[in-house]
């Protein structure tokens, strides 16, 4: 039942119980109460809106930062990641395999803001090794959606 809820809500969390629990079969406080129950839990973690910026006059420049890090005896790479996730610019922190050990995916209003956070804040860490900044130029796929739709020529075709 959860596995169910939670694959109809990731897609659309702003869909009514009352819906959610039509579309599953299920009755509708039962859905209520199991929605509670994983948000109580963690499992449901938070509800985002997600925004085509390209499509406002707000300028925001996105960036993946991949870091490279010393681990911490006893703590791994926790305790840098939280220092790292901390800070308000930062979206995400994932670890990752490869070359590097953290991606850090961060927003700022121009590429020099970003390029400060990096040169200031991230690369004077003490057990951050290097770091490259990656700027995300256009998002054709977010969190699911396809926000780069093909736009469609709805001109008549005319031959002489």
């Amino acid at each position: 039942m959860r596995e169910k809820i939670l694959a109809v809500i990731e897609k659309n969390s702003r869909i009514e119980i009352k819906e959610l629990a039509v579309i599953l079969g299920m009755d509708e406080l039962a859905v209520a109460n199991e929605i509670k129950k994983m948000e109580e839990e963690g499992i449901i973690c938070g509800y985002h809106t997600l925004i085509d910026w390209e499509k406002t006059s707000i300028e925001k420049v996105t960036a993946l930062i991949e870091v490279r890090v010393t681990p911490q005896r006893g703590q791994g790479f926790d305790s840098i990641a939280e220092r790292i996730y901390n800070y308000p610019e930062v979206n995400a922190v994932y670890l990752i395999s490869g070359g590097y050990d953290l991606l850090v995916s961060l927003e700022g209003k121009t590429l020099k803001e970003v390029s400060l956070f990096v040169s200031d804040k991230l690369s004077t860490l003490e057990t951050v090794i290097s770091t490259a900044t990656h700027f995300v130029l256009k998002k054709y796929k977010d969190h699911g959606t396809v926000l780069a739709k093909k736009s469609v020529d709805e001109r008549e075709t005319i031959t002489l």
